[in-house]
């Protein structure tokens, strides 16, 4: 029988709850480019069984290079484009999948950003404006409000993996404008301050996924001018990186990434696939969902569970 959010265990999910029939809690794969067009398509996936739906709701555009990330009631969709840059950040409730549009979005119009998340506020930083920019626009949850860190990107980039801990968010990877990187960024959530990690990806490169557990945060694949399979592991605790034996299950670049409580999910990218690559993060082991998106697609955003609440 499917698991389902009811007034007892929706909070077990992070999850708000509104009555009404049950509800299936899940992950989410939004908006991101075909061959030939943008989309505005939101693909959920059940985390009780991994079976994929289009839900009714779409973003407010259609667009592509766009980041999301999850509250413990809302995902949060940031940036992008559409013919042209946007700072439109859209709302989703995760209770009942109703889309609004915060009235106040990215501090300037930009695509390709990245985006990580603590309990209490979603950071949407760097992209490309015309120019890349560096730039770390944070919003408070509870308010909907939002500021801009004094500490940005360094160097400048758009396009790397976020993920974080309870206390801390990373920015790994990304594109300066000319060199692809490998540097890792780190921002205390408790004073918003940022340090770089001495220890950064194993190899430089721009547009991996970027998903995390509890414990651990993970980098897939990305491109170093030719897309890679590589998925690269942070230890919390420590900050040391290991590099999973089994990576995706083909290379890839421009793909978006989420997590469960139990699991991380990577879909889309390289050559505008439909396919979603599953990691166990008790083992690391990598499977493929039976389930794909309904359009292949990369340059996508995903959202989940907020691991850290």
């Amino acid at each position: 029988m499917p698991l389902v959010a009811t007034r007892s265990n929706a909070g077990a999910f992070g999850l708000g709850w509104t009555s009404g029939l049950p509800f299936q809690p899940g992950f989410y794969f939004a908006g991101g480019a075909t061959a030939s067009s943008k989309l505005d398509e939101i693909n959920k996936f059940t985390f009780a069984d991994e079976t994929q739906s289009l839900i009714a709701t779409t973003l407010s555009s259609a667009r592509s290079g766009l980041a999301g990330l999850s509250s413990d009631q809302f995902g949060y969709i940031g940036g992008g484009y559409t013919n042209t840059q946007v700072s439109t950040v859209d709302k989703m409730s995760l209770s009942d999948e109703t889309l609004t549009t915060l009235g106040t979005g990215l501090s300037s119009n930009r695509q390709f950003v990245g985006s990580f998340a603590s309990t209490t506020a979603g950071f949407f930083a760097g992209g490309d404006t015309g120019s890349v920019v560096g730039t770390v626009d944070k919003f408070v949850f509870s308010t909907d409000s939002r500021s801009t860190l004094t500490d940005g990107l360094s160097p400048t980039r758009r396009q790397f993996a976020g993920f974080a801990s309870s206390t801390n968010g990373y920015a790994a990877g990304g594109y300066t404008g000319s060199t692809f990187s490998s540097t890792v960024n780190k921002y205390l959530f408790s004073t918003d301050a940022r340090s770089t990690l001495a220890t950064g990806l194993s190899s430089a490169r721009s547009a991996a996924a970027g998903f995390g557990s509890t414990t651990a945060g993970y980098a897939a694949g990305g491109t170093t001018g030719s897309d890679v399979d590589t998925v690269d592991k942070f230890l919390y605790s420590t900050d040391a990186r290991s590099t999973l034996a089994t990576g995706l299950s083909f290379v890839s670049s421009g793909n978006a990434a989420c997590s469960s409580s139990t699991h991380g999910y990577v879909g889309g990218g390289g050559s505008y696939s439909d396919v979603v690559n599953k990691f166990d993060f008790s083992t690391d082991a990598r499977s493929v969902l039976a389930s794909t998106l309904n359009t292949g697609s990369r340059l996508l955003a995903a959202f989940g569970l907020n691991v850290n609440i």
